[in-house]
């Protein structure tokens, strides 16, 4: 017999948001990782907040919330509210009962802007590295660095003169027509007016120019985990020049390796990474930097065939953490936005090393 389809609502439930999570959940391990990293930055949240006034959104929330709008690519905060609203696991993810009410989108933005500072994100994802340690899956010898564009969140339309001589737009309206064709526009003579650090960058020939910043990742080649990040303004040295400052301050021990493409093969930058005791396994040009000296060597092959997991890293991030296109206005911003989606990386990358298969549930 045919059951008839009445609905019919429960008054109460009779099963905790706890039962209703299934225990092989990879979210469940992941969640035990990210409660262990966020109870050792009590400190930091301490410091953050006034003893007086209104308690606002527990910061181990917002940060919850964060990871959960990054891993599942739900690409703004509107949205993220309302996903926690119906979604049991984004709601026992991020520690809200079945009944509590969820905030506004806004309040949730304004809340999360103390912590999306550089320093916060950073701390962050040095919490994340400290367990990849802690499990020594991190090489201290071997490493590669590459760069990526970071999509301002800007139009080129609001890229203008900086003395403001140019023409008008041609109608009026939200969406004004703008008619820059055949004028000679520059980083010296223009900039955005709705975000002034974004630079107008291509990264080669054929390629369209876009307002943008340029992402950095300093990568361990024995995992492929992000030991160092930043993002800088879009310039044609930026890439060599991060790669430096990361491979100062990351990159100890002596007669480290560090692999790059052929961008990074420019006699200077080769010349400052030996200074710095760093031997450089950048892929060659016609005309190259590196000689026999290095490439007689197999770990330089080793070295060129494991520089392409770095593209892993940037194709997870675009397409699933969200950084194809920058969320926030501002070098800042976009920096701190950087590092966190490195850092959310970093711990699905632990994830599949530990066999939590988070891959088949995330993205």
């Amino acid at each position: 017999m045919r059951k008839t389809d009445v609905t019919q609502h429960s008054l109460y439930s009779y099963r905790t948001l706890e039962e209703r999570i299934p225990d092989a959940h990879p979210l469940r391990k992941l969640r035990v990782l990210v409660d262990g990293i966020l109870a050792n930055m009590n400190d930091d949240f301490q410091a953050l907040y006034s003893r007086r006034g209104r308690p606002s959104i527990a910061p181990e929330r917002l940060l919850r919330a964060s990871l959960i709008q990054t891993l599942f690519s739900i690409r703004s905060e509107r949205q993220l509210v309302q996903h926690i609203e119906y979604n049991l696991l984004y709601r026992w993810f991020v520690g809200m009962n079945l009944d509590e009410p969820v905030w506004n989108h806004s309040t949730f933005s304004a809340n999360r802007e103390r912590l999306f500072s550089e320093a916060m994100t950073q701390r962050f994802f040095a919490q994340v590295l400290r367990i990849a340690e802690w499990q020594s899956l991190i090489s201290d010898e071997h490493f590669t660095v590459d760069g990526t564009m970071i999509e301002a969140w800007a139009s080129v339309k609001s890229f203008t003169k900086k003395d403001g001589s140019g023409p008008p737009p041609s109608d009026e309206g939200r969406n004004a027509t703008v008619d820059f064709k055949g004028e000679k526009r520059s980083n010296e003579t223009h900039q955005s007016t709705t975000d002034p650090d974004a630079r107008l960058y291509k990264k080669g020939d054929g390629d369209k120019s876009r307002l943008c910043y340029l992402g950095h990742a300093l990568m361990e080649n024995r995992n492929g985990l992000v030991v160092d990040a930043t993002t800088t303004l879009a310039s044609g040295t930026a890439e060599r020049d991060a790669a430096l400052i990361m491979a100062k301050r990351s990159v100890q021990k002596a007669g480290a390796t560090l692999g790059a493409d052929k961008g990074y093969d420019a006699a200077e930058f080769v010349k400052q990474l030996r200074e710095e005791g760093v031997t450089p396994h950048v892929a060659q040009k016609k005309h190259s930097a590196i000689d026999g000296r290095t490439t007689r060597h197999a770990g330089y092959t080793v070295s060129i065939k494991k520089r392409k997991l770095v593209e892993e890293i940037f194709g997870w991030s675009k397409t699933i953490g969200g950084l194809r296109k920058a969320r926030f206005v501002g070098l800042v911003k976009v920096r701190a936005q950087t590092t966190f989606t490195f850092a959310a990386y970093n711990l699905t990358r632990i994830a599949t090393i530990f066999g939590w298969r988070l891959s088949a549930v995330v993205g």
